[in-house]
Parts: structure tokens; C-alpha cells; sequence
């Protein structure tokens, strides 16, 4: 009877344990998704119509470093409210956004951030490589 007492509790354990964990990535997975929406929309409305570089023409090097820090500090600032830095983004999204059916998930359950996420460009400014939509 004792043993079966045990086994049970242990039972117990582990699947209080993995439920927390689950609850734990579903949220990292939300956190990074909004973020993910709000950056490409952010960097999309930045880019409108080619601002000030029309007609072919490329920005200086001083104007490439400029808008750089502005684009920095930008996406710094809408992180905040994630929590997180810009740092913490580039480091964990890969590793977020690889797992496939955690995102398809929470997308399957936010319609409204379903079509957010999915207006969003497929790479960023014609570069490949990219971890999906956005930046």
C-alpha cells in the first residue's frame, strides 16, 4: 500500500510540474509573439514610403548609423513593456519561434493577432535568414 502511495504522490508531482512549465512557455511564447507584431509593425510604419531616401537613393554612412541608434532606442522602449531587452529578444526569439506549434497555437487561439502576425512581411527589408514574419 505504501508503494502505491508513492507512486501516486510521485505521479502527482511530475504533473504538477510540467503543467507549470507548460504555463511557463505558453506565456514566454505570448511575450515574444505580441513583441514580434508590434516590432514589425513599428519597423513597417518607420519605413513607409521610403522616407527621406527616395528614387534609389541610399543613405550616408552617418545616416545609416543615425537611424540605427533611433531604430535601437525604438525598439528598446516597445520591449519594455515585454520586459525585456533588446538583447534578451535576439537571444531567445530563435529558440521562441522554433518551436512551430507553441506559435501556430497561441496564434489559433488570438485571431486578432493571428492576422497581425501574419500581414507582417515574411523577412525583413528583402534579407533571408530571418526566424519568420518580422524582425
Amino acid at each position: 500500500m505504501n508503494l502505491a502511495r508513492h507512486i501516486i504522490g510521485i505521479s502527482l508531482v511530475v504533473l504538477l510540474f510540467s503543467g507549470i512549465g507548460c504555463a511557463a512557455k505558453q506565456t514566454k511564447v505570448e511575450k515574444f509573439v505580441n513583441a514580434r507584431v508590434e516590432i514589425g509593425e513599428m519597423m513597417t510604419n518607420y519605413f513607409q514610403g521610403g522616407g527621406m531616401f527616395k528614387d534609389g537613393q541610399r543613405p550616408s554612412p552617418e545616416q545609416m548609423k543615425d537611424m540605427g541608434a533611433d531604430i535601437h532606442t525604438k525598439l528598446g522602449k516597445l520591449l519594455e513593456k515585454y520586459d525585456l531587452t533588446v538583447e534578451e529578444y535576439r537571444k531567445h526569439s530563435p529558440e521562441v519561434f522554433a518551436d512551430d506549434a507553441a506559435v501556430k497555437g497561441y496564434l489559433n487561439e488570438h485571431l486578432d493577432m493571428k492576422a497581425r502576425y501574419e500581414a507582417l512581411p515574411l523577412d525583413r527589408m528583402g534579407r533571408g535568414g530571418s526566424t519568420g514574419r518580422g524582425y
